[in-house]
C-alpha cells in the first residue's frame, strides 16, 4: 500500500536523503524513496528484453552502419577488427559496466548520479545533457534525409537512376554529367546545396518538412516516457537487423560479392604502428557504447536495483560488436557488387574503343586475343592480363580496370548511404522495393538512437526538477520544439555543412572530458574498492578486482591520451570540411572561415563549461552557505535508525556498508533487509544520537 509522506512537525514533507535510501519490506523486496520524500513511483522496464532492446537500439546506431566499416576499410580490414576488439574488452566493457551499475544503483539519471557522489560533480552531467542536445540537433536532421530518401523510393525507375535532361537545350544537366546521377540527386535534389559554408541561401521546404515529421515522431514516442517509446523499441531495434540479413543474403548472390568480403578482411597487420588508427579505434570504441551520453545511466536507473548490469554490458558490447560485423559485411558486399559493375563498364568501354581501331591494329602483335565484337562479353581479368602487357602501347585513350582501386575509394557516412549505396541499389532487380527497406532501416536505427538520446536529456533534468518531473509531457513537448526550431539552421541550403561541424566537434572533446571526470569520480573520488563493494551488494556476488585497475589506471590513461590526440590533431591541423562544387561537379576540401572556427569553439567550450563551473559554484554554496536553488532537491537532513534492535545482523554483502561509519557519504545501496525509521529534525545545537545511518 502507498504511504503518506512523512512531515515535520510544521506540516511540510521531508526532504528525500540523497544517499537514496531504500525502505525494504518485510519480503525484503526493495522500494526507493523518491525526490519529494515520498516512495518512488519511478517508472520502469515491463521486461528484461525491452530494456536490453533499449540499450541495444541506442547503442547500435547509423555510426555502425556507415561508420564502422568505412574505418575497417581504410585501416587495415581484420587488423582493425583485432585492435578494435582489443580496446573494446579493455576500455569499452569496463566504462560501460561502470555506467550501467552507476544508474542502477543511484536510480537518478547523469545529473542525479554524480551529484550523488559529491555535489561538487554535478556539472558532468549537465555537459551529458547539453551534448546530448547538440547531438539530438543533428541527428534527427539525419532521419528527415532518410524519410525524404524513403518516400521517393515508392517510383520506378527511382530518381537518381539516371541524370536529368534540361528542358531547355535539350541535354544531359551538366552538373550531373561531370558527377553521377546519385550525387546529383543528393547534392542538388535532396539538399539543393550551397558551395561552401559561407554561401547559406534560403531554406529548403522539403527537407524542413521532413524534419518537422521527424521531431513529430520523436516527441510521440516519447511523450509518454520510457512506456511509449520502449513499446516503438520492439520494432525500432529489430527491423534494422532483418534487414541486414536480407541484405546479406540477396549481396551474397551478386557478382563481386566475394571480392568485397576478401578486401575486407584482409589483414594488414603494419597499421598497428600508426597513432592515428589507435586513436581512430579507440574514438570508434567510444561512440559506439555511447559512453558520457548519460543515456546509458538513465535507462540503467529504471531497472530492478538487483538486475545483473554486468552480464549486461557484456551482452550488449557483444551484439553491438557483432552487428558493426554484420553490417560491414552487408556494406562490402554491396561495394564489391558496385565496384565489379563499374569495373566492367570501363571495360567495355575500352574495348569498344579498340574495336574501332580494328581496321589499323588488328595485325599488331599486341592486338587483344578476345572478343571485340561484343565488349560486354569480356572478362575482367582477360582484359587485365592484356592490358599490363600492352596497355602502355596505346596511348591514354585506353585505361586500366582495376577493381581494388574502386575498392579502395573509402566512403563513409551520409556519402556511403545517399551516394554509393543508393547507386548501388539502381541495379538491384526491384529496386525500389530494396531502396525502401534500406531507408526504412536508417529511420529506425536513427529513431533508436534518438530515443536514447533524448532520454539522456529528459531524465536527468526530471530528476533533479521536481517541477520538471511533474509535466513531463510538457517538457517533452517543449524539448521537441526547441529542437525543431533550432534545427532549422540545418535545412538551409549550407545545412550540410553545419551537421558536418556539429557530428566532428560538439560532441567529440566534450564527451571525452566527461567520461574522463566520470572515471575519476567512482575510481579516485567515491573510491574504486567502495563501488565494487556497492556493486556487490546489488548483484551478491563481488565482480573482478580486475575491474579496480581498468577503471583507476587503464581506463583514464586511455581516455587522457584520446583526449591529448585529439587536441593535437586539431591543433596541427587546421579544421577542414568537404563542400561541393557544382561547377565541376564534384568536392573538394575547404578550410573553415573565421566565423566557423569560433562556433566550433563555442560548442566545444558550451559543452565542456558545465563541469567547471558546477564544481566552482558547490564550493561557493559550501563556503557562503548559499540556499539551495527553487526546484532543486535539497541536501540530505534525515536520520535513520533501525527499527527492530533484536533483528539479525546484515549478512556479508552489507558489511561494506556497515564496516566504516565515519565515511562522509553513504554508500550507492540499501543497507539490506533491515527496517529504518525516520528521526525527527533536531533542533539547532541538540546533540545527536549515533544511531543514525
Amino acid at each position: 500500500m502507498e504511504k503518506p509522506p512523512l512531515t515535520n512537525e510544521d506540516g511540510s514533507v521531508l526532504a528525500e536523503s540523497r544517499s537514496d535510501m531504500a525502505l525494504v519490506s518485510a519480503d525484503d523486496e526493495v522500494r526507493s524513496v523518491g525526490a519529494d520524500g515520498q516512495e518512488d513511483d519511478r517508472p520502469a522496464w515491463d521486461s528484461k528484453l525491452q530494456y536490453v532492446l533499449a540499450q541495444v537500439g541506442f547503442s547500435v546506431g547509423l555510426g555502425n552502419v556507415w561508420r564502422f566499416p568505412y574505418l575497417c576499410h581504410q585501416n587495415g580490414g581484420g587488423a582493425f577488427m583485432l585492435l578494435y576488439v582489443m580496446l573494446l574488452l579493455i576500455i569499452g566493457v569496463p566504462l560501460f559496466f561502470m555506467e550501467l551499475a552507476a544508474g542502477q544503483s543511484i536510480r537518478q539519471g547523469s545529473i542525479g548520479v554524480w551529484k550523488h557522489i559529491s555535489p561538487r560533480l554535478a556539472g558532468i552531467g549537465y555537459s551529458s545533457c547539453m551534448v546530448c542536445f547538440f547531438v539530438a540537433l543533428y541527428y534527427n536532421v539525419i532521419i528527415a534525409w532518410s524519410l525524404f530518401y524513403m518516400g521517393n523510393s515508392f517510383q520506378y525507375p527511382l530518381p537518381w537512376e539516371q541524370c536529368p535532361v534540361d528542358m531547355i537545350s535539350n541535354q544531359t544537366v551538366k552538373e550531373c554529367a561531370a558527377s553521377s546521377p546519385t550525387s546529383y540527386f543528393w547534392f542538388r535534389k535532396a539538399l539543393d546545396i550551397s558551395d561552401s559554408i559561407d554561401q547559406s541561401g534560403e531554406f529548403n521546404p522539403i527537407m524542413t518538412g521532413c524534419l518537422l515529421a521527424a521531431w513529430a515522431i520523436v516527441c510521440l514516442a516519447m511523450i509518454k516516457g520510457i512506456k511509449s517509446s520502449a513499446k516503438v523499441m520492439y520494432f525500432s531495434s529489430v527491423f534494422p537487423y532483418a534487414v541486414l540479413i536480407c541484405f546479406l543474403i540477396r549481396g551474397l548472390m551478386l557478382d563481386g560479392a566475394i571480392d568485397g568480403i576478401k578486401y575486407m578482411f584482409y589483414p594488414k597487420l603494419e597499421i598497428w604502428g600508426e597513432v592515428q588508427v589507435w586513436r581512430q579505434a579507440a574514438t570508434q570504441v567510444f561512440f559506439a557504447l555511447g559512453l558520457g551520453y548519460g543515456s546509458v545511466i538513465a535507462y540503467s536507473s529504471y531497472n530492478p536495483v538487483h538486475n545483473n548490469c554486468h552480464r549486461d554490458a557484456i551482452m550488449v558490447s557483444a551484439i553491438n560488436f557483432m552487428t558493426s560485423v554484420l553490417a560491414s559485411l552487408v556494406v562490402f558486399v554491396v561495394l564489391g557488387f558496385r565496384a565489379k559493375n563499374i569495373a566492367l563498364d570501363c571495360v567495355a568501354t575500352n574495348v569498344a574503343r579498340m574495336a574501332e581501331m580494328a581496321p589499323t591494329g588488328s595485325s599488331q602483335h599486341w592486338w587483344p586475343w578476345f572478343n571485340m565484337s561484343d565488349p560486354k562479353s569480356v572478362f575482367l581479368h582477360d582484359y587485365r592480363e592484356w592490358y599490363s602487357h600492352y596497355g602502355s602501347l596505346l596511348g591514354s585513350n585506353i585505361t586500366d580496370c582495376d577493381l581494388e582501386r574502386e575498392m579502395s575509394k573509402g566512403v563513409e557516412g551520409t556519402g556511403l548511404a545517399f551516394i554509393a549505396f543508393t547507386e548501388a541499389m539502381a541495379l538491384f532487380p526491384a529496386s525500389p522495393f530494396w531502396s525502401a527497406l534500406f531507408f526504412l532501416m536508417l529511420l529506425n536505427l536513427g529513431l533508436s538512437t534518438m530515443f536514447g538520446t533524448m532520454q539522456g536529456i529528459l531524465t536527468p533534468l526530471m530528476d533533479n526538477f521536481r517541477v520538471l518531473g511533474r509535466h513531463k509531457t510538457m517538457l517533452t513537448v517543449c524539448s521537441c520544439i526547441l529542437g525543431f526550431f533550432i534545427g532549422l539552421l540545418f535545412t538551409q541550403r549550407s545545412g550540410n555543412y553545419f551537421v558536418t561541424m556539429f557530428d566532428d566537434y560538439s560532441a567529440t572533446l566534450p564527451l571525452i572530458v566527461v567520461v574522463i571526470f566520470e572515471t575519476v569520480s567512482v575510481a579516485w573520488v567515491y573510491g574504486a574498492d567502495r563501488f565494487l563493494d556497492d556493486v556487490e551488494v546489488m548483484l551478491h556476488w563481488r565482480p573482478p578486482v580486475v575491474y579496480r585497475y581498468l577503471w583507476k589506471y587503464v581506463c583514464l590513461f586511455g581516455m587522457v591520451g584520446l583526449l591529448a590526440a585529439s587536441l593535437l590533431r586539431m591543433v596541427f591541423k587546421r579544421p577542414t570540411y568537404t563542400a561541393w562544387n557544382h561547377t565541376t561537379g564534384s568536392e573538394a576540401s575547404l578550410e573553415y572561415p573565421g566565423w566557423a572556427l569560433i562556433m566550433l569553439s563555442m560548442l566545444i567550450i558550451i559543452a565542456s563549461l558545465p563541469v567547471p563551473i558546477g564544481y566552482l559554484l558547490s564550493f561557493l554554496r559550501g563556503g557562503l552557505s548559499l540556499p539551495v536553488e527553487e526546484g532543486e532537491v535539497e541536501p540530505p537532513r534525515e536520520r535513520y535508525y533501525k527499527c527492530n534492535s533484536d533483528e539479525p545482523e546484515p549478512n556479508n554483502h552489507d558489511s561494506p556498508v556497515d564496516a566504516d561509519r565515519n565515511r562522509p557519504r553513504s554508500t550507492f545501496l540499501p543497507l539490506g533487509a533491515e527496517h529504518y525509521r525516520l528521526l525527527p529534525q533536531q533542533e539547532d545545537g541538540e546533540e545527536e544520537d549515533d544511531t543514525g545511518v
